[in-house]
C-alpha cells in the first residue's frame, strides 16, 4: 500500500496527531469512494456476464432439444435381411416396382429405398399420426411410431380366460406358447404411451360407431379390442391387471391377481354367411364396433384354372372399389382401414376394362408393376372415396390408415416349413432397410398426406405402427392353434391374443381421445 501522504508544511518525520487525524480521515474517504466506484462497476460487468450466460444456455438449450426430437424420429438399423413378406397359401419373392416412383410434394414423408445407408425420418407427413387440429393450426404431439419394446411386469390387461370373445386361432396360451411375449409394451421415444384404459375408450366412443375395414389383419385388431373393452371375471373372480400362470392342459393359462380394469359385455347383432361382416354393440354405452372384410379395397374376383376352379391369384381392378364395404361407409363415426398382404399373391391387374399389368407375375408378356405400385392406387382410390362420401360428411367421419404390418416366417411359409420361434423381441439391428415394408409404410403414409392436401380436410391420420411389430416375431401363433381346423401349418402372420397387436389399439385410443377434446377442421 502507498505511504500515507502528509502536510506539505511537514518536513519531519513525526507530525502533530492533529495533521495525521485529519490526512487520515481525507484518505478514507477518498478510498471509501473508490471502493464504491469499483463495486458498482463490478456489479454491473457480474449483470452483464449472467445475462449473457443465459441467452447462450437458451440458445444451446433449445438447439439441442431440436437435435434430440431428430434424432428421435429416426430409426437406426442394420443392413441384415429379414424374411421376405409372404402370402397365406404360397411363398411369393416380392418383385421389383419397373415403375417410376410418382413425384413427391414437399410435404410428403421421405424414408430410404432398398439400397440406401440412411436411416429413415419422419417428416411433416408422416407424423399426420401424433397430431392434432386446432381450427387450422396443426399442434404436434409426440411421435408414437419410433420407440422400443421394454420389459412390462404387470402383463396385460386381459387374459386368454377374461375374454369371452377371443377365437381359438388367437388363444396361444391355450395351446402351449410360452407367455413370455405378453410382458412387453411399447414406448415410444420421448413420451410415454399410457396403458389402455376400457372405461376412457368407452367414454370417448360413447355414440358413435367405429369399423376396422381390411383383410384378416383388421378382423384381428378388432377382436383385440373386444377383449379390451369386454372382460369378464376370471377363474378367481377378479379381472386382470397383476397376472400368473397356471398350467392348462399342454398350455399356460393365466390367472388374475387383483381387480383391475371394468368393461361392458358387448351383444353380437350381425354376422354374415362368410364371417366377412360382423357388428358389435355396447349397449349401455350406445357404441357399435364393426368388421368390413376386403382383401384390395379394389374390386378384385379371383383368377380361375382350366377347370374353372378359383386359384389363389386374382384379378384387381384399380379404378373400381368394392361396394361392400364402400356402401357401409355412410353412418360411420370412425373407419380403421388397413391391408397390403395380399398384394404378395400373383395378381393381375386391370384397368378401363382391360388387363395393363401384373403384381409378381414375371410373364414375358406382362409389366410386373410391383406391390408398392398396387397398393399405392388402390389405397389413394379408397380415401379418395372416402374423402368424396356426400353421406358420410353429416356425422364428420375420421379416417385412421393403419401401416403395414410384416410377417416374420423363417426357414419356409405357411405349409413349407416356415416357422416363427422366437421368444423375445427381435434388436433393432435385426431390422432391414432392404424390407419391403418400408416401402408400403411409405407409400401409405405418403397417400394419407396427399388427400389431406388436396380435400384440405384434417380428417384423415395414420396409425404407424410398422416399426413396432417389425419387431414382434414372437408375437405369433406360429403352431400354436388348434390342429382340428389346420393341419400341418404356421401361423406368423397374425398376432396372439393377448400380444402385441393389442398396442394397436393403445395408439388409436390415444388418437381418438385427442379428437375428442379437441376440434377438427374440415
Amino acid at each position: 500500500m502507498a505511504p500515507v501522504p502528509t502536510s506539505p508544511s511537514s518536513s519531519s518525520s513525526s507530525a502533530s496527531p492533529r495533521l495525521l487525524h485529519s490526512n487520515s480521515s481525507e484518505w478514507n474517504a477518498v478510498v471509501q469512494r473508490n471502493i464504491k466506484s469499483s463495486l458498482l462497476l463490478l456489479l454491473v460487468l457480474s449483470t452483464i456476464f449472467v445475462i449473457s450466460v443465459l441467452y447462450t444456455s437458451h440458445s444451446f438449450g433449445s438447439t439441442a432439444a431440436e437435435e434430440g426430437l431428430t434424432q428421435q424420429s429416426t430409426l437406426v438399423v442394420s443392413g441384415r435381411l429379414v424374411p421376405v413378406e409372404e402370402d397365406a397359401d404360397e411363398p411369393i419373392v416380392p418383385a421389383e416396382n419397373n415403375v417410376a416412383s410418382e413425384q413427391s410434394s414437399p410435404a410428403e414423408i421421405s424414408l430410404p429405398s432398398a439400397n440406401s445407408s440412411s436411416a429413415p425420418t419422419a417428416s411433416t407427413a408422416e407424423r399426420t399420426e401424433d397430431q392434432s387440429v386446432v381450427g387450422v393450426q396443426v399442434v404436434e404431439r409426440c411421435d408414437m411410431s419410433m420407440g422400443k419394446w421394454v420389459r412390462e411386469p404387470k402383463g396385460p390387461i386381459y387374459t386368454n380366460l377374461t375374454c369371452p370373445t377371443l377365437p381359438d386361432f388367437k388363444n396361444c396360451q391355450k395351446y402351449g406358447k410360452d407367455p413370455g411375449h405378453l410382458f412387453w409394451r411399447w414406448q415410444p421415444d420421448g413420451c410415454d404411451l399410457p396403458r389402455f384404459s376400457p372405461e376412457r375408450f368407452l367414454d370417448v366412443v360413447r355414440g358413435k360407431r367405429l369399423a376396422f375395414i381390411g383383410d384378416s389383419l383388421a378382423r384381428n385388431q378388432m377382436e383385440s379390442l373386444l377383449c379390451l373393452l369386454s372382460q369378464v371375471p376370471s377363474l378367481n373372480g377378479c379381472r386382470s391387471s397383476n397376472v400368473s400362470y397356471i398350467q392348462h392342459g399342454k398350455g399356460h393359462s393365466f390367472i388374475a391377481k387383483q381387480t383391475s380394469m371394468q368393461a361392458e359385455t358387448p351383444t353380437e347383432v350381425y354376422r354374415d354367411a362368410y364371417d366377412k361382416f360382423r357388428t358389435w354393440h355396447f349397449p349401455t354405452h350406445n357404441f357399435t364396433l364393426m368388421a368390413m372384410w376386403t382383401e384390395f379395397y379394389a374390386h378384385a374376383m379371383p383368377v380361375l384354372d382350366a377347370d374353372g376352379k378359383p386359384t389363389a391369384s386374382f384379378d384387381i381392378h384399380l379404378d373400381r372399389l368394392n361396394a361392400n364395404w364402400t356402401s357401409r361407409l355412410p353412418g360411420l363415426d370412425y373407419a380403421v382401414i388397413s391391408g397390403g398382404n395380399w398384394f404378395f399373391r400373383v395378381n393381375y391387374l386391370w384397368e378401363d376394362g382391360r388387363r395393363i399389368g401384373c403384381v409378381n407375375c414375371r410373364e414375358a408378356n406382362l409389366t410386373d408393376f410391383g406391390i408398392a405400385y398396387a397398393v399405392r392406387r388402390v389405397v389413394r382410390a379408397a380415401l379418395e372415396a372416402i374423402a368424396k362420401c356426400h353421406e358420410c360428411s353429416g356425422n364428420n367421419l375420421v379416417t385412421f390408415l393403419r401401416t403395414y404390418t410384416p410377417d416374420h416366417f423363417e426357414h419356409g411359409s405357411w405349409f413349407s416349413g416356415g416357422y416363427c420361434n422366437r421368444t423375445q423381441p427381435l434388436e433393432e439391428g435385426d431390422i432391414s432397410l432392404q424390407s419391403i415394408g418400408w416401402e408400403l409404410r411409405r407409400v401409405q403414409s405418403e397417400e394419407v398426406a396427399r388427400v389431406r392436401e388436396r380435400t384440405g380436410s384434417k380428417r384423415f391420420g395414420v396409425l404407424d405402427v410398422t416399426k413396432a411389430m417389425m419387431l414382434r416375431a414372437d408375437g405369433h401363433p406360429g403352431g400354436h392353434y388348434d390342429k382340428r381346423w389346420v393341419r400341418n401349418a404356421s401361423d406368423c402372420l397374425h398376432w396372439c391374443l393377448p400380444g402385441p397387436v393389442d398396442m394397436w389399439n393403445d395408439v388409436l385410443l390415444q388418437r381418438l381421445a385427442q379428437i375428442s377434446t379437441t376440434p377438427l377442421a374440415r
